[in-house]
């Protein structure tokens, strides 16, 4: 399909502006409409400039108000007072991203983090005990998982609870500072309880106890007045560049003991004399299993990110429409910022960017929604579907999360001193979000797992290939590596004429998808040639990690390329979902501005490997310009379909608009005056 010309400024009516919103709300539309009535939502912002105390202190405050409004049920089962809607807890959370951001992560840590590892790893009768308590913040509780020398390497904690049969107890001990949980929410203040990643050991009565591997046991932090428990050491990690209304702590134990019981043994279990039992024989699998089962936390950051940058946006491109800089030629006034082509071309890629990632990020809360719901009910889960999940989740996840970063300091950028004055949010939204990157996972790590994958995928295709089959396809790559050398011939038919042609045909969204899924395959294939030496016979560990540890830069080019073809698919299938002609055709338009964009970006690497032309890259370069142009009258539409109630965006130079406008015009006639007085 090719774009339309650009729409008239009169024909973006309310209503087409209304059926964007419903397409970026996605299935929970209704539950997004719900919140954005919410009368108190702008209260529960914090003051900027508040010291960490009094903002740990209205933060635990405004979870109560949360809880008592019923704000965490969502996402827990029915049987426990619930609601059983998984999507709707990730939504839910979401919408906390436009109030305050150490609420929203807070508010993450109690119910998706601490609540969730009960719901996912624990039995119904733990369940029972502890979920009615969590949801009504009775039972505030942390995430015991990161430790000060193992973050990503969760499999390789050091913390460790060993049964004692002889008093049917877990004994958890923190063997080395460097085992230490760290940067726990809720640890360093209001925490009573801890769901804690440990190694576990357990054996029968007089046998060496043996390890089991990752497991999460529920270890008691506090006692109801609040007194640290003994064993238990707390101290608070401190002052933070952002979100310093969340509580961080580290915790340290010696000798702690808990009731056999506190295990959540979902995935394994141990019985009264010290055997241990599972319904997953491999530790590997039992512990991906365990860790894909909380994944609804890094997509929640995801959603978090995309809410962050478009909170950051609205307030970029209202304050671009109303600030005025240097006289128009020929007219009375001055120029608004967001009329120069520079300052569309800061702001309006970034903002389609951010319409993909949202689309994205709908398609896989609706996944994650799907497959949980299913396993809640006892359903099977499709293994395949579930590691496609994860894959997506921890790819999105990085995606969402650096294009909050850009976002937020292009944002601030744009508008000038007036975004570095904390009053209009950005500071906050920057330094609050910048974590983001590093926490549910550090996101060049998560784009490595996102290649593994794809080369696992990879490997299973090449496994069913017969001899002659393994002998063809290494031929084929082969003779793929000399054409591209020698440019002896062609590319393969599906990007037939992608190097020259029809200048127009970069406005085809074919195009651009067959673009991107070139790109894709090429690098993949190029990377499992360079890998492939390292699973020949006689290659040694170290040898073969040396061959994995050269091609790192290439894994996450493969992991990028993949998920930018499955960014622009999410778009172009949240295009095709609507009726509505002019919202269908405008967000065609911010469609191609996503997908001209990331070409441009890489049309380095589209050059080099022969699958642009000098003229179509510079086709590209001109058509991103047309773009940004044709779309400048619908800024202020495409940011209202965001759909942000007014109260909440808080920021003093993107509120008023027509006042501001009516102000400015006072000012400068004002200033005319003077000079011709003069």
């Amino acid at each position: 399909m090719t774009a339309s010309t650009p729409l008239d400024p009169g024909s973006v009516t309310p209503a087409a502006v209304v059926a964007v919103r419903h397409a970026l709300d996605g299935r929970w539309s209704a539950l997004r409409d719900e919140i954005r009535a919410r009368d108190d939502f702008a209260s529960l912002r914090v003051a900027p400039g508040t010291d960490s105390e009094t903002y740990r202190d209205r933060v635990w405050e405004m979870l109560g108000r949360l809880a008592a409004d019923g704000h965490a049920l969502h996402g827990f089962p029915a049987s426990v007072g619930g609601h059983g809607d998984i999507g709707g807890s990730v939504v839910s959370f979401e919408m906390l991203a436009f109030a305050d951001l150490s609420l929203q992560v807070k508010s993450g840590v109690q119910w998706g983090l601490f609540g969730g590892a009960i719901q996912a790893l624990g039995n119904p009768e733990q369940h029972a005990r502890y979920l009615p308590s969590v949801m009504d913040l009775s039972l505030p509780g942390c995430f015991g998982m990161t430790e000060t020398g193992h973050g990503s390497d969760v499999q390789s904690v050091h913390t460790t609870a060993t049964y004692d049969p002889a008093t049917d107890e877990f004994v958890i001990d923190t063997p080395t500072e460097s085992a230490r949980k760290d940067y726990i929410g809720n640890a360093a203040r209001d925490g009573r309880m801890a769901a804690l990643f440990v190694q576990l050991f357990t054996a029968p009565a007089g046998e060496e106890p043996q390890r089991y591997g990752v497991h999460a046991i529920l270890v008691p932090l506090r006692d109801e007045d609040g007194t640290v428990l003994p064993g238990v050491e707390i101290t608070d990690d401190g002052h933070k560049e952002g979100l310093n209304g969340v509580d961080n702590g580290r915790l340290a134990f010696h000798g702690v003991r808990v009731p056999r019981e506190n295990l959540l043994d979902r995935y394994g279990t141990v019985a009264a004399d010290g055997s241990y039992s599972s319904s997953i024989e491999s530790e590997n699998r039992r512990f991906f299993t365990m860790l894909g089962a909380l994944v609804r936390g890094r997509i929640s950051v995801s959603g978090s990110a995309v809410g962050a940058a478009m909170l950051a946006l609205t307030i970029a491109v209202r304050y671009g429409e109303v600030r005025r800089q240097f006289s128009a030629p020929g007219g009375d006034g001055e120029i608004a910022i967001l009329d120069y082509l520079a300052h569309q071309r800061k702001l309006l890629p970034l903002l389609a960017r951010t319409y993909a990632l949202r689309f994205a990020q709908n398609e896989l809360v609706e996944m994650l929604h799907d497959i949980q719901t299913t396993r809640e009910a006892g359903g099977d889960v499709d293994e395949k579907r579930q590691r496609e999940l994860e894959s997506r989740a921890a790819g999105i996840k990085a995606l969402s999360t650096w294009n909050a970063t850009e976002v937020i300091q292009v944002c601030r950028e744009a508008c000038g001193g007036q975004g570095y004055l904390s009053e209009n949010r950005l500071g906050a939204l920057r330094t609050d979000t910048d974590v983001f990157t590093t926490f549910e996972g550090d996101n060049t790590v998560l784009l490595q797992l996102v290649a593994k994958g794809l080369i696992s995928g990879y490997a299973d295709d090449f496994g069913h290939l017969d001899t002659l089959g393994t002998i063809r396809f290494v031929a084929d790559q082969v003779l793929d590596s000399v054409a591209e050398r020698t440019s002896l011939h062609s590319l393969a038919e599906r990007l037939r004429g992608a190097a020259g042609g029809d200048e127009d045909e970069v406005l085809d969204s074919s195009w651009q998808i067959k673009l991107l899924d070139d790109r894709e395959e090429h690098t993949l294939d190029s990377l499992v040639r360079r890998l492939r030496p390292a699973r020949g016979k006689g290659v040694g560990a170290d040898r073969a990690f040396e061959i994995f540890n050269n091609a790192q830069d290439h894994l996450l080019r493969a992991a990028r390329s993949h998920l930018d073809g499955l960014v622009l698919d999410a778009f172009n299938r949240a295009c095709e979902s609507r009726t509505d002609p002019a919202a269908r055709t405008l967000m065609r338009q911010v469609c191609d501005l996503y997908a001209l964009s990331v070409i441009e970006d890489d049309k380095g690497w589209f050059l080099e490997h022969g699958r642009i032309s000098a003229s179509r890259a510079k086709a590209v370069t001109a058509e991103v310009n047309r773009l940004c142009q044709g779309l400048r009258p619908h800024a202020r539409a495409l940011i209202d379909a965001f759909g942000i109630p007014e109260s909440w965006i808080g920021a003093p130079i993107a509120v008023g608009d027509e006042a501001r406008r009516q102000d400015e015009a006072s000012a400068h006639a004002h200033a005319d005056a003077g000079a011709a007085t003069s």
